[in-house]
């Protein structure tokens, strides 16, 4: 076994260790909140209700330790409704009980008052997820930004440029009502580019085929540029099984709707005498995703003083490398979805990315963040499917 081989299996192994800790701490967390309830409450329960409160987490831990099938759309959703509209405010419940009965050693009506207060907060709780899932991810925002940029060249001052991003097509099921929705609204802003930022699928690029026809129908007058996020190399185990190439098949459909996708490559568009470039790198992120993206090579042969407008799905890209290394003025990017949660202007994601949602600026470079147009679950509270309609203006 050379030492390149054994390198792999090593990290191989390490992250299926990792893998399985990470299962078992989320069983943990599951059962931990039904044991403190149910033996808190249980004398009171007949026996079908006993059992019910138990199936929830019966059938989704059943799913987790089910070899990897569980990464199958319908499993993952069922896994993650299970637990936030089960397992979250039977979380809630337990921690305010808990403190309740805590202060109760120095405060005895405590008690009661935790245990109330446990229930209101678990119903709200329960409440908004179940909002989320039925609603929220289906609500469509299109969000307007004018960048403006000294070195625009003036025949594309005025320029528009529309954003969508994190389709996760196979999310949306079969109901294309809202796919439909998301295509009209486009069409109507009359863009002169469409950028897609990544993650067109969840798992297989055989999510694209009932759909191909109606991605096809976007429409803008210099074309549809996009890239690779790092749900399009399936199948998506590289958590466990990392390093393998592009999906071939994925690359065709994209080329076959019309799509410029872009593979560490640019493209140049025209005004007159003028030119932009557009310019699209593969996934290049933190791990465990998937660093596939050359912005060398990407930037190959494009002259230095072309305005360039970069599509890098991850926006972690923009700090690690783009900053340091290139004056290019506006990317763009995805990835986060602004967590699926945002109350204000945070977000849980906010703990994991530095830029995850909006327009970031350093030394004169620009990033905008899409907080994405669809979802890899079905679920949104506080932020919507977003298509972002960017202006791009010359300062005078």
């Amino acid at each position: 076994m050379t030492n390149g081989q054994s390198t792999t299996a090593t990290d191989k192994k390490r992250r299926r260790r990792i893998f399985r800790l990470l299962l078992l701490l989320f069983t943990l967390v599951m059962l931990l909140p039904d044991s403190y309830i149910f033996a808190r409450h249980h004398q009171q329960w007949p026996l079908w209700a006993q059992i019910a409160w138990w199936l929830p987490t019966a059938i989704t831990v059943a799913i987790l330790y089910n070899g990897q099938h569980w990464k199958r759309t319908w499993r993952f959703t069922t896994v993650m409704v299970t637990t936030m509209c089960c397992t979250l405010p039977k979380i809630v419940y337990t921690l305010c009980a808990l403190a309740g009965q805590g202060i109760a050693c120095w405060w005895p009506p405590a008690n009661d008052i935790g245990h109330l207060t446990g229930l209101a907060a678990a119903a709200a709780t329960l409440i908004t997820m179940a909002y989320g899932f039925i609603f929220g991810w289906k609500r469509i925002a299109v969000r307007h930004v004018d960048i403006f940029f000294p070195h625009l060249p003036e025949d594309f001052d005025g320029y528009r440029l529309v954003q969508l991003s994190d389709l996760h097509i196979s999310t949306m099921g079969k109901d294309r009502a809202l796919l439909k929705k998301i295509i009209d609204q486009v069409n109507t802003l009359h863009a002169d580019a469409i950028a897609f930022t990544g993650d067109l699928i969840n798992m297989t690029y055989e999510e694209v085929t009932p759909v191909q026809d109606q991605l096809s129908r976007l429409r803008a007058r210099d074309g549809v540029f996009s890239v690779f996020g790092n749900h399009d190399y399936a199948p998506f185990d590289r958590f466990l099984r990392p390093g393998h190439p592009a999906d071939t098949p994925l690359i065709e459909k994209e080329r076959a709707m019309g799509w410029h996708l872009l593979l560490n490559e640019h493209c140049l568009i025209s005004r007159g005498a003028s030119k932009i470039a557009f310019v699209g790198v593969e996934n290049i992120g933190r791990r465990p995703f998937p660093k596939m993206g050359r912005l060398d090579d990407a930037l190959k042969g494009l002259p230095h003083d072309v305005f360039a407008i970069l599509l890098s799905h991850d926006p972690s890209h923009w700090r690690m490398e783009v900053l340091p290394s290139t004056n290019i003025p506006l990317t763009l990017s995805g990835h986060t979805h602004a967590g699926q949660m945002k109350i204000g202007g945070w977000s849980p994601v906010k703990w994991i990315y530095r830029e995850w949602s909006g327009l970031y600026e350093e030394g004169g470079q620009y990033l905008y963040v899409s907080e994405g147009t669809g979802a890899r679950v079905p679920f949104r509270v506080g932020t919507k499917a977003e298509i972002t309609l960017i202006c791009l203006h010359r300062k005078t």
